[in-house]
């Protein structure tokens, strides 16, 4: 059986480097060859035993890579074609990916659903920190990657951009809307280009380093305030001349982040 490397967690304080069996693909699935992955604070989550996974599990989640080999009932996709998978990936036939929450997906049980289900890679099934992961639901879960776009300029894509955009549509933002993001990391960041293209019209980026407000501008933010330096609620206030803005608040911490709307 052809071997592999993967990044595999053992225990607790411990992810060893080791070989493992190249996965078989069923026919819904695609086997991709990982030509670019990355960490998340999850990953170190787990690795610090904050979150339970199973010994042997291959961690990680977030995949650019090329297809090596797709199932028998795969259509519209290509072997040797560039593609990244998504961080979550639903079956899209539970009930829950038919009812359009796709990361509670569960196939098999009697209801269809499940907390976080859509969450497999590195937390169910094996991950894609490793030269091969087997994508689930090949159709569900795959999208192309332009020839013109390199590994580096998707990377985000799979996890990153869609949990930032998914936090400007939790919140449900609309065309005219006054959005405050707080904490401009990588995901706020993110969340800031969301709102942008929600169409908020006024976008108040809200962090302590110069480099991440300056980035923020350049996303879409119209008003950026250093919570070290100003109260930022009293200046977000002056901002946007109103007393109720519709804000989108990001509440950031050490590998985790917390996106809630409000109004």
């Amino acid at each position: 059986m052809a071997q592999m490397m993967a990044a595999i967690f053992v225990e607790p304080g411990r992810i060893v480097l080791d070989e493992k069996p190249v996965p078989d693909v069923g026919p819904l699935d695609a086997l991709l060859r990982v030509t670019t992955t990355t960490i998340c604070g999850t990953d170190i989550h787990i690795l610090k035993g904050e979150y339970p996974v199973r010994k042997g599990l291959t961690i990680g989640h977030e995949p650019v890579g090329i297809i090596e080999k797709l199932g028998s009932a795969v259509v519209g996709y290509k072997e040797g074609q560039r593609v990244i998978a998504g961080a979550i990936t639903p079956s899209g036939h539970s009930h829950a990916s038919l009812a359009g929450c796709h990361s509670q997906d569960s196939v098999g049980t009697r209801h269809g659903w499940k907390p976080m289900g859509g969450w497999k890679f590195g937390n169910t099934i094996d991950g894609c920190q490793a030269e091969y992961v087997l994508v689930p639901d090949a159709m569900a879960n795959l999208a192309p990657v332009p020839d013109g776009l390199t590994d580096e300029q998707v990377l985000m894509c799979p996890d990153i951009m869609s949990t930032g955009f998914g936090g400007a549509e939790s919140g449900k933002i609309r065309i005219g809307d006054t959005v405050a993001v707080f904490a401009q990391g990588p995901i706020g960041l993110c969340a800031t280009a969301g709102a942008k293209l929600s169409g908020a019209t006024t976008i108040i980026a809200i962090d302590a380093l110069s480099e991440r407000l300056a980035m923020a501008r350049n996303l879409g933010a119209d008003h950026v305030v250093d919570f070290k330096k100003v109260d930022c609620v009293p200046r977000a206030s002056i901002a946007t001349s109103t007393p109720r803005p519709s804000v989108i608040r990001m509440i950031s911490t050490t590998g985790s982040a917390f996106l809630k709307s409000t109004t």
